[in-house]
C-alpha cells in the first residue's frame, strides 16, 4: 500500500503520524490498549490488517501493549535498528510498511516464544 505523506497527513492524527509514519513512540503507560483484557483481534491503524491476537498478549510491566508473536509471520517485517545506540529489531507492518514498535528476545519471559513485541497502542486497533 503506497500512500503520500500528504495523504497519510490526512487520514492519520498528528500523534498516529509520528509513530506509524516517522517511527516515533508513544510515552510509555498512556496507550489505550496498554491494560486491555477483551478477547480480539488487534489491526494496523493505518491500513486495518489483522496483525495480532489477544490470546498473544501478556503483561510485560513495560508500559506498552505485549504479544509473545504476531498473527502469522507474514504480517510483521523486521528491521535491524541501531538508532539509540543498541541493538534493536524494528516491526513494521508488512500491508502499509508503518512502524509498529520493536521486538525483543531473551528477556525470560513465560511465554511459547519467549519473545516480547512491544507495540504502540497508537498504532493499533482492537476489535473484540
Amino acid at each position: 500500500m503506497e500512500r503520500s505523506e500528504a495523504e497519510w497527513r490526512e487520514i492519520l492524527s498528528p500523534e498516529e503520524f509520528y509513530v506509524l509514519r516517522q517511527a516515533g513512540t508513544e510515552r510509555p503507560h498512556t496507550g489505550k490498549y496498554v491494560n486491555e483484557t477483551r478477547t480480539g483481534t488487534y489491526s494496523c491503524r493505518a491500513c486495518g490488517a489483522e496483525l495480532f491476537s489477544s490470546e498473544t498478549k501478556f503483561d510485560a510491566m513495560c508500559g506498552w501493549p505485549a504479544f509473545f508473536a504476531p498473527l502469522a509471520e507474514d504480517r510483521v517485517r523486521y528491521i535491524r535498528d541501531t538508532s539509540l545506540g543498541m541493538e534493536r529489531v524494528e516491526v513494521r507492518c508488512t500491508a502499509c510498511d508503518s512502524h509498529l514498535g520493536h521486538v525483543f528476545y531473551g528477556e525470560g519471559f513465560n511465554t511459547p516464544t519467549d519473545a516480547r513485541y512491544c507495540i504502540n497502542s497508537v498504532c493499533l486497533t482492537f476489535e473484540e
